[in-house]
């Protein structure tokens, strides 16, 4: 299948990436553990995904790397014990069980300054380009982002459809506007399109996470959609969030086998689980 390809690509440069960053010491080895922790590294995948249907050729994988990198940093500060205090990521047991809790922290910031690093790398000269990536990671990943939401998931004033929708949108939907957007403007695509962009990253993020959270249903602990808002009206939020995803992906011509592969993994991921 071609998102496998578009896998294999990414799984070899990050070896080779990890090659690069440093001598070999205890930290480089906690960074090298949270990357090869499996997972199907659909975020960057997108990133490489839309570059490819935009149909410019341009060489999208720096970006699609630091992706990569925001998402794990992500996942490694969720696990420790102050966080979501998560001994086991992906079957196997967390950073901070195996490497300690000091190194994992610093393994997330060397991961977190990478990712700015892969925006400069994969900008050339082109100021633009790096202008508007630089500004989408710093909104995503920061108190407007992932880490507010991080932080709203841990203090929730209540436990309301709209506030479960507010951390949806910070913790999850955020993270895949990085991709879209990477993807987007480092592939070459229209500048006055990003707020079309942007929407169809929305979709995507918010139908990626209710199916998770109807994956969990009622046996998670933490506040979630299906808890929030019943399984019924969850399933139905989540169809609905799939059918505007298509939608916008065909409005921006993106609707390529590699993205109606993807919808229809996403649309069995209630079931099996099929996207992690």
């Amino acid at each position: 299948m071609a998102i496998e390809r578009i896998l294999s690509q990414i799984d070899r440069e990050l070896a080779r990436f990890i090659e690069q960053m440093g001598e070999k010491n205890t930290l480089r080895d906690a960074c090298e553990y949270a990357l090869r922790g499996g997972g199907k590294r659909l975020r960057p995948t997108i990133v490489l995904m839309i570059a490819e249907a935009l149909g410019f050729g341009a060489d999208a994988m720096p970006a699609a790397l630091s992706v990569e990198f925001f998402h794990t940093a992500s996942l490694i500060a969720d696990d420790l014990p102050c966080m979501d205090n998560d001994d086991v990521r992906r079957n196997r047991p967390s950073l901070h069980k195996v490497f300690g809790e000091s190194a994992a922290i610093l393994a997330s910031y060397a991961l977190i300054a990478e990712g700015y690093g892969g925006i400069y790398r994969n900008s050339g000269n082109n100021p633009k380009a790096a202008v508007i990536c630089l500004e989408a990671a710093t909104r995503c990943a920061g108190i407007s982002g992932a880490t507010g939401g991080q932080f709203l998931d841990l203090y929730p004033p209540d436990f309301s459809f709209e506030t479960v929708q507010k951390i949806i949108y910070q913790k999850t939907v955020t993270l895949f506007e990085i991709s879209f957007i990477f993807g987007w403007v480092f592939g070459g695509g229209d500048l006055t399109q990003l707020d079309a962009v942007k929407r169809c990253a929305y979709h995507l993020g918010m139908a990626f996470q209710i199916a998770d959270d109807l994956l969990d249903g009622l046996q998670d602990a933490r506040i979630n959609m299906a808890s929030a808002v019943g399984r019924e009206k969850a399933e139905s939020l989540f169809a609905d969030e799939l059918r505007a995803f298509v939608a916008s992906l065909q409005e921006l011509g993106l609707w390529t086998p590699d993205f109606q592969e993807l919808v229809e993994s996403l649309s069995r991921y209630r079931m099996c689980g099929a996207i992690c």
